[in-house]
């Protein structure tokens, strides 16, 4: 993995140089059917989720040692840029000019399609179908349709508290960030764990920093749907071994441009359709970057819950890390 930005002579239009090697859609299948686990769990549309037991709830609040709390969710954002083609929406709605009574009440608005680069938001294991079916083997056509989704929605999930470990790539390079369309692979994850002396364990959430964030604030935003770093599928194995919950990052889990001809998302794909594990994307890493450097520890208490959005495909969320 590279990452210094020194080295590209236009940071501002990234190549996606680096996000093999390639994967036939023979290969990718395999995979696919390698880490599937469909029928393991009850109900079978919290899919990964299940694996997280009071158990699991306890060991991670035995965590907390500072009690520093980092928020881990993105603005608001009602700006357009190359990288938040549909910006949410916020106005006011009541100033509070036109009321007799006391006190006076002040209202809004906000609305978002959420699914984008541009919202800290969960993917539900509805949002993604591969091959026309759903986590589980439910048709696509058959579950959802203009009413939402009658299998996998967001509201099946409910909150998650659990494990959460930061694989912090820049920091393992000494590097701010990793360059878009940057892959990151099965020998890098486990390199990061040695390097932050982390261990990924069953029911845990993996959130893996690119440094997209820093990237953004110091040379501009790009379209990072043609390219941004994140996992190439051969790293998705090595995950489903651990038995992961739910996986997240600064991006949206994929490399892109994605290493599999004809699949635009394969790590979605993989982790939503195949594993049953849900995906946060688009989180602020950059805070908790600073605190587990401070810290020393790479390992923390994160909690995640969604707006009870019924059919809902994910919802737009604010997880927080606890130290």
């Amino acid at each position: 993995m590279t990452g210094s930005p020194g080295d590209d002579p236009n940071p501002m239009a990234p190549t996606g140089a680096g996000n093999g090697p390639a994967v036939s859609r023979r290969e990718f299948d395999a995979i696919f059917e390698a880490v599937r686990t469909w029928g393991r769990w009850d109900p079978a549309d919290r899919g990964a989720w299940n694996r997280v037991t009071p158990g699991h709830v306890q060991r991670a609040t035995a965590r907390v040692r500072s009690g520093t709390v980092v928020p881990l969710g993105l603005p608001w954002n009602t700006r357009s840029a190359p990288d938040n083609r549909g910006p949410a929406l916020h106005h006011m709605t009541d100033l509070g000019d036109v009321e007799a009574p006391e006190p006076s009440v002040h209202k809004d608005f906000i609305a978002v399609d959420h699914h984008g680069k541009g919202v800290t938001h969960l993917d539900a294991l509805c949002h993604v179908a591969y091959r026309g079916q759903l986590y589980g083997g439910r048709t696509a056509r058959e579950a959802i349709d203009a009413s939402g989704a009658h299998h996998g929605a967001v509201t099946a999930l409910g909150p998650l508290v659990t494990k959460g470990v930061l694989l912090d790539l820049p920091a393992v390079l000494g590097s701010p960030w990793l360059e878009p369309g940057q892959a990151v692979h099965a020998e890098d994850i486990a390199a990061a764990e040695e390097a932050l002396d982390v261990r990924i364990g069953d029911g845990d959430a993996v959130l893996l920093r690119s440094g997209r964030f820093r990237r953004r604030a110091e040379l501009g935003p790009w379209d990072a749907d043609a390219a941004s770093a994140g996992l190439h599928v051969d790293a998705v194995p090595l995950l489903a071994e651990r038995g992961i919950a739910l996986l997240g990052g600064d991006g949206d889990s994929d490399v892109r441009p994605s290493p599999v001809p004809g699949v635009h998302s394969p790590v979605h794909a993989l982790a939503l359709a195949a594993m049953g594990v849900p995906l946060l994307d688009n989180l602020d890493l950059e805070a908790l970057s600073s605190a587990t450097a401070e810290a020393g520890r790479y390992e923390f208490l994160l909690v995640v819950a969604a707006l009870n959005i019924p059919g809902g495909t994910g919802s737009p969320v604010n997880p927080i890390a606890v130290l």
